[in-house]
């Protein structure tokens, strides 16, 4: 076991940890230092992964004020490291141009000095440069996993042992999006809007299924049709901004479950 750092929780102090797994892989953990448990899996690293991409997982996590992961599962340290098994070979990887809903376009480019692979968006200014993204950001941008996903794998494999082009952020990235607790909303805004639509269901009574629940005056109740509003991506979270098109799987199991009255794997988009 290898400790590579700490943080405090509300349930404690943490340790973000790495621990061996299968053939030489080792797994990054986020577990409570005082008894090793509610271990959480943060990255799957291969045998010949560099330590540098440990630390930027652990950047990573650290920076995100959620600190969602999935929890570690005995299975894990059984199992291939991510992008040794399941993955396209090499010479699959094809670079494609993605759009978003509003014609932004979106595609891999390898930039600075050394050279990395990373995300970018067109400028929508003549002569722009294009801007660096995150894989999460596209992600959201277009709302879908696929095909973001699949290409960021791809690039991974293909450039995982070229010393000419670093691909360890992208990695990172991918990592993240598989681990998160933070998923799309969109099948469930969608789910959410045929409710109203087709059934006659409202915004209020689902709100109030879910326990949101908000009295005037008189001590009358209604839903809180802004708080489904902003988790389904319908509202904003705040004036000015955009809405958001993630939201907390917990919240997503709610809305379904109780609001919707379905199972939480049908507004799960894979």
């Amino acid at each position: 076991m290898i400790a590579c750092d700490r943080y405090l929780a509300d349930d404690g102090l943490r340790e973000l940890v790495i621990l061996d797994g299968a053939d030489g892989s080792r797994l990054l953990v986020d577990r409570r230092e005082c008894d090793g448990t509610d271990a959480r899996l943060l990255a799957h690293l291969a045998s010949d992964e560099p330590d540098s991409n440990a630390r930027l997982v652990c950047s990573e996590f650290l920076a995100d004020p959620w600190h969602g992961a999935r929890r570690l599962r005995a299975t894990d340290f059984g199992a291939r490291p991510e992008g040794d098994g399941g993955v396209p070979k090499p010479s699959a990887f094809c670079p494609v141009v993605l759009t978003d809903a509003v014609g932004r376009r979106y595609f891999l480019r390898s930039t600075g000095t050394p050279a990395e692979l990373r995300w970018h968006r067109e400028s929508r200014r003549r002569g722009g440069a294009p801007r660096c993204l995150s894989a999460r950001d596209v992600v959201g941008a277009l709302e879908a996993y696929e095909p973001v996903c699949t290409l960021t794998r791809a690039a991974v494999a293909r450039f995982r042992r070229d010393r000419q082009v670093s691909v360890s952020t992208l990695a990172v990235e991918l990592r993240r999006i598989e681990s998160s607790p933070i998923v799309l909303n969109r099948r469930l805004r969608e789910a959410v809007l045929n409710a109203v639509t087709e059934h006659g269901t409202s915004f209020s009574a689902i709100a109030m299924a879910c326990g949101r629940i908000k009295h005037d005056r008189r001590g009358n109740g209604s839903g809180e049709t802004s708080w489904l509003a902003r988790r389904v991506g319908l509202l904003p979270s705040s004036p000015g901004a955009r809405p958001n098109p993630w939201v907390h799987s917990d919240t997503l199991a709610l809305i379904a479950r109780e609001g919707l009255g379905i199972a939480p794997r049908e507004v799960e988009l894979p």
